[in-house]
């Protein structure tokens, strides 16, 4: 084991930069908190942390964060199938993976808002719809596994939003407006306020679109509020409420449409959180409520009848998590953490004179863990952890992780790491329709992997260069009309990065990665390049952006690929301090391509619309 270890090691290279624009953001040695908890200094941390800053989410003019996140993140990918609108159930999309792991629905990368993990029971999987650009302050991903932190479902990574926050006092609202191709609307107000020790987020949003093919349309309602107190200089109390509810549709692939398969989805978050900060220490408290409501027509194709009955399903997570850290010494950094979360769901087919139960049960998970992070020289820190996570059907998992961070000379970060991944089964894994199995138990993945990132010329160009080692077993997967724990993955890649800030107006930023995959895995191209060029004045803002994907495997059986270009182009300009006009076009060059199986993406799309700041 130590030997193949060793192998990997040698193998692999892992690191993360930033785009160029916003050069402020980006620098090595920002301070990052997904990766410890903790506000701390990313040069010390040996994971690979890429950050997307408040200016990249907005001027992206996309209703969804996501968006952005899978540009600027080499090793990311999501799938989609329209205009607006992700959806769920066969042939919905929103499914993320990093690196290869995530499945779909996405289970294998844990996506929180402001630490508070974004899934809920049944299926235990986030909602991509959820996640939308006016929300977030900035995006912080972790690729590869972070178990010991986050335990289930962070096997292939985290993707942790940090929602938006009023710095000074005063207030002040934003109002955007949007419409473009296929009758799409966009619509959001923002207010956020600051009155001393009281601070608030305020925002409601209204989206819709017919998409480009029939039977396909796509509106959405959401509200988010979010309230803090500090009590002291050392205290501080928070409170969030999410709810987003969207109705959906899935026309069915273009050889097998589907008639009247519609999706009525309600998802809520609830989080309430108790802060401490004395310098040395700092932690918290958070307590949080998910639930879900979910009505789907699962259609019918030509030639059939309609169903007789609806799915109708509730869902939700209790949970509880709290941690401290202690900087016991100038170079020691522990951290200790527990968390609880009670799971639980009802499902049944909902008929018009009966009710046939599908499932109605729950589960429990309770986690301890403990990270240490040692500075051993000024150019040299230690970093090791331990999880112990108990789920009450799927038993006892240890999750180790052990790595160093180097600071070189010449502005140079070189970092290891080995680390465990897990994902414990789902409600419907175990209990659900006729491939459930009670006796599963966690999927486990190992990852090995260094990280090289530097800068050059006064920090205006930054590079990174990665790779990594990917083996899982364990893995849940349909044997014969049954869960199983059958399956393997082993996936290797190499990713590539650079920023340059040519001068006061012209910046530009490119993006690589490549993955091998010794099993073939759908919604996971083998390559992907994401660059970008922005021209920005103190009014105006115009950005030129690429992205090839290659080799995307579309399906397994049989073994199908796509690959595509796209060229899109977006531009504001501030008309007056209070009124903003923008415009952007998405595939400009019309290409065909699809990147769900039998489902064609949009040709040439065009959106433009205000923003109105008061």
């Amino acid at each position: 084991m130590k030997r193949r270890i060793v192998l990997a090691l040698a193998l692999s290279l892992s690191a993360s930069v930033g785009s160029a624009q916003g050069v402020e953001e980006r620098e090595i040695g920002e301070a990052v908190v997904t990766g410890s908890r903790d506000s701390v200094d990313a040069r010390y941390l040996p994971f690979c942390v890429t950050q997307i800053a408040h200016r990249q989410i907005e001027e992206r003019l996309s209703a969804s964060v996501l968006d952005v996140v899978g540009e600027q993140t080499p090793g990311l990918f999501f799938t989609d199938r329209g205009v607006l609108g992700y959806g769920v159930s066969t042939g919905g999309s929103g499914s993320l993976n990093i690196r290869g792991i995530g499945g779909s629905p996405t289970t294998g990368v844990q996506i929180l808002m402001d630490g508070q993990p974004q899934y809920v029971g049944i299926m235990g999987h986030p909602v991509a719809d959820v996640y939308q650009d006016f929300l977030a302050e900035r995006v912080e991903v972790l690729r590869g596994p972070a178990g010991v932190l986050y335990g289930s479902n962070a096997m292939g990574g985290v993707v942790n939003i940090v929602t938006r926050k009023q710095p000074t006092n005063g207030a002040d609202t934003r109002v955007r407006l949007a419409a473009g191709s296929y009758g799409t609307l966009t619509t959001s107000l923002v207010n956020r306020l600051k009155h001393n020790r009281f601070s608030s987020v305020a925002a409601v949003a209204y989206n819709r679109t017919d998409n480009h093919r029939p039977r396909m349309g796509f509106d959405e309602v959401s509200a988010y509020g979010k309230a803090t107190y500090a009590f002291s200089e050392n205290w501080k109390a928070e409170g969030s409420l999410n709810i987003v509810h969207f109705n959906s549709q899935n026309p069915g692939t273009l050889t097998a449409p589907k008639f009247d398969n519609k999706q009525h989805i309600t998802r809520g978050f609830a989080l309430v959180s108790v802060r401490n900060d004395y310098g040395r220490t700092q932690g918290a408290v958070n307590a949080f409520w998910n639930w879900g409501r979910h009505k789907i027509n699962d259609g019918y194709s030509e030639g059939e009848s309609p169903k007789a009955y609806l799915f109708r399903s509730t869902d939700h997570i209790a949970g509880v998590n709290a941690y401290q850290t202690l900087r016991l010494f100038e170079r020691t950094h522990i951290t200790l953490g527990f968390d609880y979360q009670h799971i639980g769901g009802h499902a049944w087919n909902a008929y018009a004179d009966r009710d046939a139960e599908l499932v109605d049960t729950a589960m429990n998970e309770v986690a301890a863990y403990v990270d240490v992070r040692q500075g051993l020289f000024d150019w040299l820190t230690a970093d090791a952890g331990l999880r112990i996570d108990h789920h009450s059907t799927a038993g006892t998992e240890v999750i180790p992780q052990v790595g160093l961070a180097f600071s070189l000379p010449r502005n140079i970060q070189l970092k290891a790491t080995v680390g465990k991944g897990f994902r414990n089964p789902t409600l419907m894994n175990l209990f659900m329709f006729r491939a459930k199995n009670p006796d599963l138990k966690a999927e486990r993945i190992w990852n090995y992997e260094l990280a090289l990132a530097g800068k050059l010329i006064d920090g205006r160009l930054r590079y990174g260069l990665n790779a990594y080692l990917l083996k899982g077993d364990n893995l849940i997967q349909t044997v014969s009309g049954q869960n199983q724990n059958t399956g393997q993955v082993e996936n290797m890649g190499v990713e590539a990065s650079l920023a340059y800030s040519i001068d006061a107006h012209w910046s530009a930023s490119a993006n690589y990665s490549f993955i091998s995959k010794k099993y073939a895995i759908v919604a996971v191209p083998r390559h992907k390049f994401y660059a970008d060029a922005t021209y920005r004045t103190e009014r105006l803002a115009l950005t030129v952006s690429g992205e090839w994907v290659g080799r995307l495997t579309t399906s397994t059986s049989p073994e199908a690929h796509n690959s595509y270009f796209l060229l899109n182009a977006r531009g504001s300009y501030n008309v007056l301090s209070w009124l903003k006009v923008f415009a952007k076009g998405e595939n400009l060059l019309a290409q065909r391509y699809e990147i769900n199986a039998g489902f064609p993406m949009p040709k040439a799309t065009f959106m433009g619309g205000i923003q109105i700041d008061f």
